[in-house]
């Protein structure tokens, strides 16, 4: 249920919104990054489930753009890295996504708004906000 709810939660970013930007360091030097993501599913605690083939501390830091560019410019992989962030984001904030197809519409309308408006900004600064707008707080865990 967790990826079904994922799903909707970002059904509706098209990748080409974060196309339009080309991070600084990139402008100045008049490249962009070399895409690296596998389409290999590294993930054995979960098959079935295709992971980014990136660690979470490898995507943190990444622009919105350079997170497009290193995603090949592929949206299913986009997508992918977008789901990973928003699972690291509510599982560190103590949120669950909520279980329904018009949360996750909310959600991914605003991540597209806010991913236009500046691509150049961290793709999880965009991703945790979301999660923080449509997060609820889960039940709470007996200290021991």
């Amino acid at each position: 249920m967790k990826t079904m709810v994922l799903a909707a939660f970002l059904m509706t970013i098209p990748a080409a919104v974060v196309a339009q930007g080309v991070s600084g360091t990139q402008r100045m030097n008049g490249e962009e990054p070399k895409p690296s993501v596998t389409s290999q599913n590294p993930n054995m605690s979960h098959p079935g489930e295709y992971t980014t083939g990136l660690t979470n501390e490898q995507l943190l830091p990444l622009t919105v753009h350079e997170a497009w560019v290193q995603s090949g410019r592929n949206e299913d992989r986009f997508f992918d890295m977008v789901k990973q962030l928003a699972e690291l984001s509510a599982q560190k904030r103590g949120l669950t996504l909520p279980e329904n197809e018009a949360a996750g519409q909310k959600a991914g309308e605003w991540i597209k708004k806010e991913a236009r408006k500046d691509p150049d900004q961290l793709l999880y600064v965009v991703v945790d906000r979301a999660v923080m707008k449509v997060g609820t707080k889960g039940p709470a865990v007996a200290s021991r």
